[in-house]
């Protein structure tokens, strides 16, 4: 079926557009290459169209080979009419393509399937007909022995069983059913009765309700996790009456009859038997799937953010693992991320040796021209941080805390093991720590985005969905990026258009067999690197030294020859070109406009050459925390304190504050005015400056604020925190805490 037509009015753009998409993507084109290299043939389509389109083709397309079973289900049945058949060809969705299927879909036995082997469907079909007739004399004539039929009870109950299961497959009863779950129904959770100690953590939910239609993704996900872990009884119905009413307007004729009161009482039994539950499986499927989208969405660009974090670049870096008991492990780097050095050095409890420590990290930064040291966010983080910031190292180096989530994943991963075999985990950490401080994307591609911890109810949503969704975010960055060809690892190059796992090992050996690729037309002597291969991949790879100036850009190789017309016409060369703002000024861009190429593909390439292999990321800059506040403990209501997003939700912003728990800024905290979205206000890794609301460190909880005066809303109950003098009994129990702190830190 086409459904090019379709699929242009839910985006509104042209069907050409669509056309031309679905003919590339399955041609074996990729989404970055689609919309990158492919403008013209899309209408300049963007990332995100060419994704929606992909994924809208191929869920109705399976919609088309359900169609086709259904349709020959039916037929094998004998049972295909002209209007059956046009009823399932005109079916726009699956669930009314199953509501016209359920009749004749094959199932288990029921109790109406019992009745009708009783012979009694002649009996529901006069019932069913709602007129007056006298009733005990028709179902008597239903009465037998040999069926297990005893009375006239027996009968009448066989007739409704049978009643029952047609009006639950009635495909109009089924859509408006459907319907008013969705607008009238209500989620309503209640703790299980003996588990509220258990379960405080889904406290919120203990005795709660709110409509379907709006309940929001995180709160859908959050009763399901508690239903599932058995602490929650969650349901998702409307009023009873409601749903009766409905059917019956369907059902009922306009009479007042034995007959009507048998199929009033088959409506009540459908309802609850039949319909009720079905409906509810189905509709939490849907909302399961609504909030899967949502959450993944969130998840996705929250990614996206953390790998498109600014780069230090290439400088030679010292990495710590931070830890109290077991010690810091250090490492040193070269620029390209090498591994130069690693140690381990102790200077926090129980060891101490603080001089000692601090004379070797002295040491390898004068040794290994250190530049930065970066230290990882998990435990004794601060504490390390303080201590390197006190040993009077060179201004020019750089100290900075590096959010760590993952890294342990990765010192397990088949990936650490095979690059640093005969390291211990925690080495293959730190050097993981600095890496990432280097370069955000090239390291944090070797973990499972689903580790790296940007995600809200990962474990939850839909894995296949939430794998692919991650994929196309990771694909984008590093494609977004480009990738250096002669350093990228093997994962990096995997998430390159048109390579993929295989192609990314084979460019490795073949760089480590034959040396650094010098032009971008080496690759095709990559094995098993073909021609539409080399299409997808060529424009994303970059090659610093390449003899040719546009192998360092971004212009694809298909358009060489186009850039060299350029400086031809110009009497120059093509590095002039790209050099030369003046030269470039000179450039009538449609004076090349063919039947292939247009002025969105030129002005790309006059972009590119302008700065060519550009890095779209931000520059980095230092990010220091508050001195001092090191834990829960140190914070008090009112502070102001420095902070890094970590993490985006629907209802607002997670902020790394330098003490070991993250604080939430809740959406209505978020900005002065209102906020809908948190992405209006915050990207993940953005460095924001928060006001302490709340602290609750049994529950481990901080509330924070981005409001430039957050209380005022609170009126006089809440007032600012006011400084006020200390009573003798506080000011003793202060120096008894510091005393014993000190005690614990240095000893007696």
């Amino acid at each position: 079926m086409n459904y090019e037509s379709k699929i242009a009015s839910e985006l509104g753009v042209r069907p050409q557009q669509v056309q031309a998409t679905v003919e590339l993507l399955d041609g074996g084109a990729t989404v970055p290459f689609i919309s990158r290299y492919r403008k013209e043939a899309t209408g300049t389509l963007d990332e995100v169209q060419v994704a929606t389109i992909r994924d809208r083709i191929e869920q109705l397309r399976e919609l088309d080979k359900r169609r086709e079973a259904v349709l020959k289900s039916i037929e094998e049945q004998g049972k295909l009419t002209p209007e059956l058949k046009k009823a399932v060809v005109g079916a726009e969705t699956m669930a009314k393509l199953e509501d016209i299927y359920l009749p004749y879909k094959p199932k288990r036995r029921t109790k109406a399937t019992i009745a009708r082997e009783k012979g009694l469907e002649p009996l529901a079909e006069r019932i069913f007909t709602q007129d007056s007739i006298d009733l005990e004399n028709e179902a008597q004539k239903f009465i037998s022995e040999d069926k297990e039929v005893n009375t006239i009870e027996e009968a009448l109950q066989g007739a409704r069983d049978i009643i029952s299961e047609w009006i639950n497959e009635n495909a109009v009863v089924r859509e408006k059913m459907r319907k008013l779950f969705l607008e009238e129904g209500t989620f309503t959770s209640r703790v299980i009765p003996g588990k509220e100690a258990e379960a405080i953590k889904y406290k919120d939910y203990f005795d709660w309700s709110e409509p379907i239609k709006s309940a929001p993704s995180h709160r859908v996900l959050a009763m399901r996790r508690g239903e599932k872990e058995l602490f929650l009884m969650l349901d998702s119905c409307p009023e009873e009456g409601s749903a009766l009413t409905l059917i019956e307007r369907e059902i009922l004729v306009n009479a007042s009859n034995a007959s009507v009161d048998q199929v009033k009482l088959a409506i009540k039994d459908c309802y609850k038997r039949l319909l009720k539950p079905s409906m509810e499986t189905e509709i939490r499927l849907l909302t399961k799937k609504k909030a899967d989208e949502e959450a993944i969405k969130v998840f996705a660009e929250n990614l996206r953010q953390l790998l498109l974090g600014a780069p230090l670049g290439e400088k030679s870096v010292m990495a710590i693992d931070p830890g109290f008991r077991t010690g810091c492990k250090l490492v040193s780097l070269g620029p390209q991320g090498q591994l130069l050095h690693y140690e381990a050095i102790f200077p926090h409890e129980p060891q101490r040796q603080s001089a000692a420590a601090g004379m070797t990290v002295k040491g390898l930064v004068e040794k290994f021209s250190i530049q930065a040291i970066a230290i990882g966010n998990g435990t004794a983080g601060r504490e390390t941080e303080t201590f390197v910031k006190s040993l009077g190292l060179p201004k020019a180096v750089v100290v900075t805390m590096v959010n760590e989530s993952g890294a342990s994943i990765y010192s397990a991963s088949e990936v650490a093991r095979n690059e640093f075999p005969d390291l211990d985990l925690t080495v293959r950490g730190a050097v993981s720590i600095g890496r990432r401080l280097m370069d955000p994307l090239a390291e944090l591609v070797k973990i499972d985005p689903k580790s790296i911890g940007v995600g809200q109810y990962q474990h939850d949503v839909d894995q296949n969905a939430l794998k692919n969704a991650l994929d196309d975010t990771v694909m984008s960055a590093v494609n977004g990026v480009g990738v250096e060809v002669n350093t990228a690892s093997k994962e990096l190059l995997t998430y390159v258009s048109g390579l993929g796992p295989v192609l990314a090992q084979n460019i490795v050996e073949y760089r480590t067999e034959n040396g650094p690729f010098t032009s971008r037309t080496q690759l095709k002597k990559v094995p098993r690197l073909g021609e539409k291969a080399f299409e997808q991949a060529a424009g994303f790879l970059r090659i610093r030294n390449a003899k040719h100036p546009l192998d360092r850009s971004a212009v694809h190789p298909e358009r060489y020859e186009l850039v060299e017309k350029m400086a031809q016409d110009l009497k120059a060369s093509v590095q002039d070109l790209m050099s030369s703002e003046e030269l470039r000024a000179q450039i009538v861009l449609k004076n090349y406009v063919s039947e292939t190429v247009g002025l969105p593909t030129l002005q790309d390439i006059l972009d590119e050459l302008a700065k060519p292999g550009r890095d779209p990321r931000e520059t980095f800059e230092v990010f220091q925390f508050q001195e001092g506040v090191n834990s829960m403990a140190d914070l008090k209501i009112g502070m102001k304190l420095p902070g890094v997003v970590t993490n985006i939700t629907a209802f607002g912003a997670f902020v790394d504050i330098g003490v070991h728990q993250d604080g939430l800024v809740h959406l209505s905290h978020l900005a002065d005015r209102f906020v809908k979205d948190p992405k209006e206000v915050v990207t993940v890794a953005q460095k924001v400056q928060v006001t302490v609301m709340e602290v609750d460190i049994p529950r481990k909880r901080i509330g924070l604020s981005m409001k430039s005066d957050p209380f005022a809303e609170r009126g006089k109950t809440m007032a600012k925190p006011q400084a006020k003098k200390s009573t003798q009994e506080e000011v003793e129990g202060d120096l008894a805490s510091k005393l014993a702190m000190l005690k614990g830190r240095f000893g007696k």
